[in-house]
């Protein structure tokens, strides 16, 4: 169904630019012109490139990535920027050099081009979404839905919520956290009780998540959201006067209860996907630069000991899914014979060669290859093996929080702090990776690529 939401609107949107360019091209013939519409190359090009290259402009602001949750207002907003930015860019690139009287014509243009656009674009685009929100409210065709609470409150959150005639939400059923509060019970099914939400997860779509306890309750919150480890469940919670207060939070209900969604991806959806067309682009690029680099290092992961030239090793990356990490071979053949190990400065596993490919990152370049395959990002949190990660989430539960986005061949704790060789020192490298999280960005990331650069380039890495 989210597929069938984000084709239709992709076909819509192409319609509408093909639709808007034929208008102003028809309307600056015949306007400013003064002469009868003809066809001819310049009117073909942008009737081919413009739908795609707004396509490519929606994408980037991530007007796809997430079609159901689109409103109108910001269907308005996104339509506005993205018409603006358009027209600026066809102005200069196609118009600019047109013969005019005045620069009166100039502004006629502009104006024809950016309203029609607009308005063309805008008017269907309303009448999808408007057709979608009354698709959602009806029974079981909203946003699957799950309270954690069976108290009278829980009770008295879900009767609130599904009186209200803006209600999008399809309750499956109820978790438990104590066992003697049921009074949800005679009006959804009983999941299980809140210990059991790892399954309970991974057994139901779902797509929100409302939990209908004190939010002052910090212990029992925290336990509760770090199994929740999936970006796409909006969690929601109730405020305590702090978070009202500090402003930390944000609303997302103004008619019915007083609810605060968690923000747990602070990345705009634009940026998401500058971040992923970045992450391809100079992914390719770096490869077909660094062709020599890969041929040298080749031979000497060849000739440095026996065995292969490339190391394979399972990592746990997005959303806890398992992808082979690729890297040149730093260390001797059968160096984990007895079982996982963690490398260390003296290290004597390590070969010569290897030890200076560790010291300028050369070994992580072949992972150029699982970006592209989207396994990796250039900039995010190092992926562990599942043999660490348990031990790691015994300390510090948190730590599977770093699966809530992709990996990265680099990252802030790489940078700040290196190669781990136990899991003490896997565990502070995580304040790192947790706090890139939590204030991710296109600046930020660009700012460590600058630092993993500076690295390379002078050879101290740890």
């Amino acid at each position: 169904m989210k597929r069938y939401w984000a084709l239709s609107l992709l076909v819509f949107d192409v319609l509408a630019a093909m639709l808007a360019w034929f208008i102003f091209y028809v309307t600056r013939a015949t306007w400013l012109e003064h002469k009868m519409f003809i066809p001819n190359g310049t009117f073909y090009l942008g009737i081919s490139l413009i739908p795609l290259a707004y396509l490519l402009l929606y994408y980037l602001q991530g007007t796809y990535l997430n079609v159901r949750r689109l409103y109108r207002l910001k269907i308005i907003q996104l339509t506005a920027i993205s018409a603006v930015i358009g027209s600026i860019l066809i102005f200069f690139i196609l118009l600019l050099d047109d013969d005019v009287i005045s620069y009166r014509d100039y502004y006629f243009s502009f104006a024809v081009l950016f309203i029609s656009h607009f308005f063309i674009t805008l008017i269907p685009r309303l009448a999808l979404i408007t057709f979608m929100i009354n698709r959602l409210k009806r029974a079981n065709n909203g946003f699957s839905t799950v309270i954690i609470g069976g108290s009278e409150r829980a009770l008295h959150i879900f009767n609130e919520i599904n009186h209200q005639t803006r209600n999008v939400n399809s309750f499956i059923g109820y978790v438990n956290v104590n066992g003697s509060d049921h009074a949800l019970s005679r009006e959804m099914p009983y999941l299980g009780h809140v210990t059991a939400l790892d399954e309970i997860l991974s057994n139901h779509h779902i797509d929100e998540i409302i939990v209908a306890i004190e939010s002052s309750d910090h212990d029992r919150l925290q336990k509760i959201l770090v199994k929740i480890n999936d970006l796409r469940i909006i969690v929601k919670v109730l405020p305590d006067m702090y978070e009202l207060l500090s402003g930390s939070l944000k609303m997302t209900n103004i008619y019915g209860a007083l609810f605060i969604e968690l923000n747990r991806d602070v990345m705009p959806l634009w940026q998401q996907a500058i971040k992923r067309f970045l992450d391809i682009s100079l992914s390719v690029l770096a490869i077909i630069m660094l062709l020599p680099m890969y041929i040298i290092s080749a031979i000497l992961v060849k000739f440095s000991s026996p065995g292969p030239i490339f190391f394979l090793q399972e990592r746990i990356g997005l959303n806890n899914k398992p992808f082979q990490i690729i890297k040149f071979r730093t260390m001797y053949l059968n160096s984990e014979a007895n079982g996982p190990q963690l490398s260390s400065s003296n290290d004597s596993r390590i070969t010569p060669v290897g030890r200076f490919m560790r010291k300028t990152r050369l070994d992580e370049f072949p992972q150029f290859i699982n970006v592209i395959l989207g396994h990796m990002s250039l900039v995010g949190p190092r992926p562990e093996r599942q043999f660490y990660i348990d031990q790691i989430v015994q300390h510090e539960p948190q730590y599977v929080l770093l699966n809530r986005v992709r990996p990265g061949i680099t990252s802030w704790g790489q940078v700040k702090y290196g190669y781990a060789e136990n899991v003490e020192q896997m565990l502070d490298r995580m304040k790192y990776d947790l706090l890139y999280i939590n204030n991710r960005s296109i600046a930020l990331d660009l700012k460590i690529l600058f630092y993993t650069v500076a690295i390379v380039i002078k050879a101290k890495g740890k």
